[in-house]
């Protein structure tokens, strides 16, 4: 099968998820947990995106596929889920991290 009609199989697919990584506030999010595993306060603190947004963007990212949680006791640890993702976000710091 050609790569065109691949695509032309999964576009649909493959465009909801790169909508889940077209916001530059779910790519913060993305950056901070490219380090690794972190708690939502955590990735508040570092990001500045209120709860609420906050909770919005991981609600997103997770319908995606491209994030995941474990719970421990009351505390929610985020992680990225999809390793295609955490190539996603190298190619894009080699891209703009050029000056």
């Amino acid at each position: 099968m050609k790569i065109a009609e691949v695509i032309a199989e999964k576009a649909g697919d493959a465009a909801e998820f790169l909508s889940g990584l077209a916001n530059g506030h779910r790519l913060l999010i993305l950056c901070e947990l490219a380090e690794g595993e972190r708690n939502v306060s955590s990735i508040i603190e570092v990001t500045g995106i209120a709860q609420t947004s906050m909770s919005q963007h991981l609600a997103k990212l997770k319908k995606e596929g491209i994030v995941d949680f474990r719970r421990e006791h009351r505390m929610l640890y985020y992680f990225i889920a999809d390793p295609a993702v955490m190539e996603i976000m190298a190619i894009l710091y080699k891209k703009f991290s050029r000056d």
